[in-house]
């Protein structure tokens, strides 16, 4: 802060030089800055990946060792970090027919106290209302007639709401604290202050000003509207969480807080609305995945029974369930969260991971039906057939980590964001294999012996059909050319797809968010009220929009 100068005055002799200073740090991407009368705000933002407490230690020490061109009248830094834990994932807005903006808001600082004490709980923030304060209206012809002047009154009122110690006093064994001065405490405290002598009797601050004890002049003005209804004064508490918290848990838990608090702290006549719910719509997002991870396993399920036989593919998704939790401890002890992208990680998987199980569990079954094999200890023949596909096996895995893993490596923003899904893919390969060389030919031995020696049904027409196909394919280097040739310009004209911007590329998904907010850039100079009543007039026109709540 610099009082007094204008914009131009602390951009040049604030706002540059603390650039130029900030850029000399290692890891900074870039600095916003802004030039106000009186006031600089710059924020330096680092690159992602970043270690976070080594960029504020290197913010803190640049700014420190430059003190000294700080300009006079200039106030030392305030530096705060803001990450994205900062955003409130849950906002509950305090409205009342009956009661105003400075009841609503010592309601809230109430509730306030007490959700704080909830766990992993972070920043809380009052928004609206008016706080108390004891305001002194002076009265300019009462100090004249007593000869005095509103700086003494103010430097009186500085003076008088102190405490000092004033040293100590031992009596009978104890020792007595003595302080001198006392805090004000209401407004009798500051109305019967004695600000100056007239005439030989004491002039008190109500001789010469009005003492007021209630809110204080209005900066904002908060509104609830909801269709249908009225108006109301309103005041809202916006709540953050901890860094790697749980958003649904948390809002969960404020809800409880907020439903035994109603009346105790929350009169009857104050109504509260969850006006945001992070934690709902995680909650939302989560369960969607879920849902599309269970059907994604019962769609596996279903097309291997369709094209390999009800037993076989009880075998194959057995193979589904192991690997998924042998990659959930992997997310656990790498510390990720079940959250949307590794949730889409599980997903991607799923289609994957089956490959290993269905090609040795086939085999295992194709050599059961050789007439060769008959009469063999069916152990011996699962040994004989895992060996046959177990190279290629191994191969194709570690093809497929070869071309996921890379992703893993991806620096900036989306580097850790996308994380998961290469790390998780790679890992569920890997089980994969594991479980088709170890656990698909336990469950197949089994699978025959339960069997007793009967043959599977006979072929289906999926499968008849494919035979069809294949055999041309693989005996004809007729037909080979030709399907080459067709996979040659079918991979050409997906890439030609990108350069004639014939698909929508994008990294991320589009966010569909259940809110927005309309920005009112008035004129220079209008008052507050006016701004007020613009806003209302606005609101009162959304409420009308049916999809507005």
């Amino acid at each position: 802060r610099m009082p007094g100068a204008t914009a131009k005055e602390v951009e040049n002799r604030v706002t540059n030089p603390m650039e130029r200073l900030l850029w000399e740090i290692p890891g900074v991407k870039y600095i916003y800055s802004t030039s106000r009368p009186g006031m600089s705000l710059v924020i330096v933002r680092f690159y992602v990946g970043q270690d976070e407490e080594k960029s504020i230690v290197r913010l803190n020490q640049k700014l420190y060792e430059h003190f000294d061109i700080i300009p006079p009248g200039c106030s030392p830094p305030l530096i705060r970090p803001k990450t994205i834990y900062d955003v409130p994932i849950c906002a509950l807005t305090f409205h009342s027919k009956t009661y105003g903006a400075y009841q609503l808001r010592r309601i809230a600082k109430e509730v306030e106290e007490a959700v704080k004490r909830i766990p992993k709980v972070s920043e809380t923030k009052v928004i609206g209302g008016q706080r108390r304060q004891i305001r002194v209206l002076l009265d300019t012809a009462r100090l004249d007639a007593y000869h005095m002047g509103a700086l003494r009154i103010i430097q009186m009122l500085k003076g008088a709401n102190a405490q000092f110690p004033a040293g100590r006093m031992d009596r009978l064994n104890r020792e007595i604290v003595v302080k001198t001065g006392n805090f004000f405490t209401n407004r009798e405290d500051v109305a019967n202050l004695v600000v100056g002598a007239y005439q030989g009797r004491p002039v008190y601050l109500k001789d010469v000003a009005t003492v007021l004890d209630g809110p204080e002049e209005p900066k904002d003005y908060v509104y609830y509207l909801a269709p249908g209804q009225p108006e109301e004064p309103a005041v809202t508490l916006s709540i953050s969480k901890r860094k790697g918290s749980n958003a649904v848990t948390i809002v969960r838990e404020i809800r409880k807080k907020i439903a035994l608090l109603k009346g105790d702290l929350i009169p009857s006549g104050v109504q509260v609305t969850v006006t945001r719910d992070y934690g709902a719509t995680a909650e939302d997002k989560s369960n969607e995945l879920l849902f599309h991870m269970i059907l994604a396993v019962v769609g596996v399920s279903l097309l291997i029974w369709i094209f390999l036989g009800f037993r076989m593919a009880g075998v194959v998704a057995l193979a589904i369930p192991s690997t998924l939790a042998l990659t959930l401890a992997v997310y656990y002890l790498y510390g990720y969260t079940l959250n949307r992208i590794t949730l889409f990680a599980l997903i991607f998987c799923i289609a994957i991971l089956v490959d290993d199980a269905i090609v040795v569990a086939e085999n295992i079954i194709r050599h059961y039906h050789l007439p060769e094999n008959k009469g063999r200890p069916l152990a011996d023949v699962a040994v004989e057939a895992v060996d046959e596909v177990g190279n290629p096996t191994v191969v194709a895995t570690f093809t497929v980590i070869a071309a996921v893993l890379p992703m893993a490596f991806v620096g900036g923003l989306m580097g850790p964001y996308m994380r998961p899904i290469p790390i998780g893919s790679s890992f569920a390969m890997l089980f994969s294999l594991g479980v088709a060389f170890i656990v698909t030919p336990w469950a197949s031995l089994r699978l025959l012996k339960a069997s007793g020696g009967k043959k599977e049904e006979k072929e289906s027409a999926l499968t008849r059909i494919n035979r069809k196909v294949m055999t041309p394919l693989i005996h004809h280097p007729k037909w080979q050319w030709i399907f080459l040739i067709g996979i040659v310009i079918l991979l050409l004209a997906t890439i030609s797809m990108f350069g004639f911007k014939s698909v929508l590329v994008k990294m991320l998904p589009f966010d569909n968010k259940n809110e927005f907010q309309v920005i009112i850039d008035m004129d220079e100079g209008t008052t507050l009220e006016r701004t007020a009543l613009v806003a209302r007039e606005m609101a009162e026109y959304l409420k009308t929009v049916p999809e507005v709540i």
